[in-house]
């Protein structure tokens, strides 16, 4: 049964059975690479990370592909924290690459605090052997320090195989691991946030009460949309993907979206994600805080999501 497992996970990501003598690995199960919480979560930083490097012309698709030489690391420390440090630009062997990631390492470490956990999540040796899971692990808490307001997508757990091989033979079991957490602190702030939230209250209505606000809020919707051929009958469903959503602010707000800048058709979670995602910075950026929201949740199709940000909308450009 070990041995099967190990032997799928080896397939998957290519792992070579020499390199694992006297050592413990951890490797993404196969069906969590699969997660589309997962995927949702490295997309985000993807996208975090673009944003931040779009001055330095740098442009990450891959994160297991484009960090293990410290290119990338180097100007996201340099940008976010003002950190100037003493390395080549360009490190093209591996000796160069594995010195130039220690010392970034060593810098962030710094910053980031020791890590809690007794296991290491992150080192120069698995960030630069484009370890997936070390580097989720790694910018997600660059984030949290540097960007704790960020939203990444929230309680992303994936199974993960931890794996020890030795002469007698392989040990391997399967564990839970966390990426995110939820980052609701307790069941207090919950409530007061609900208690002070009037989509949540209305939400706890009667069905009737509910669908009369629903009505008005897309009567709203279609008014401003009518001059653009565009109908919404399905409140829950059709703002999803993020495309009518951003019809509406750029109608609303006066501006003009350029269709490069999102997808207007999009076809897979990542597209829609990305969609939702720029409609909710759009609104931040006019003074509507919507960083409470998370974009997953519109994306999600959960109704309490897309209410509050239609609701923002609504009531302040329902009298104009």
């Amino acid at each position: 049964m070990e041995a099967d497992l190990f032997t799928n996970q080896k397939a998957e990501n290519a792992v070579d059975l020499e390199s694992f003598q006297g050592e413990k690995r951890k490797l993404i199960q196969p069906t969590s690479l699969k997660d589309p919480r997962l995927e949702q979560l490295k997309q985000a930083l993807i996208e975090w990370i673009n944003r931040v490097l779009k001055p330095e012309h740098i442009v990450v698709q891959s994160l297991e592909e484009d960090l293990f030489d410290g290119l990338v690391l180097h100007h996201l420390l340099s940008r976010l924290a003002g950190v100037q440090l003493a390395v080549e630009e360009m490190a093209l062997t591996s000796t160069a690459q594995t010195r130039k990631l220690k010392v970034i390492l060593d810098e962030l470490d710094k910053r980031l605090g020791p890590q809690d956990n007794a296991e290491i999540e992150w080192s120069v040796k698995l960030i630069h052997n484009k370890d997936l899971l070390a580097t989720i692990h790694l910018l997600v808490a660059m984030v949290r320090c540097f960007e704790p307001k960020l939203d990444l997508p929230q309680n992303v757990k994936i199974e993960v195989v931890h794996v020890e091989v030795s002469k007698s033979g392989i040990k391997s079991n399967v564990r839970v691991e966390v990426l995110t957490e939820d980052r609701n602190t307790g069941e207090d702030s919950v409530s007061n946030t609900e208690r002070d939230d009037p989509i949540e209250q209305l939400l706890k209505l009667e069905a009737h009460k509910v669908n009369t606000v629903k009505k008005a809020i897309l009567h709203f919707v279609n008014q401003n949309m009518s001059n653009m051929g565009l109908q919404v009958s399905d409140m829950d469903n059709q703002f999803s993907d993020g495309v009518i959503l951003l019809l509406l602010i750029g109608q609303l707000e006066g501006f003009f979206i350029p269709l490069c800048d999102f997808n207007l058709t999009p076809v897979n979670p990542s597209e829609m994600l990305h969609n939702v995602t720029l409609a909710l910075d759009l609104l931040n950026d006019t003074g509507l805080q919507m960083s409470n929201i998370n974009p997953q949740d519109i994306v999600s199709q959960d109704v309490a999501a897309t209410l509050k940000v239609l609701y923002t909308l609504f009531k302040k450009h329902k009298g104009k």
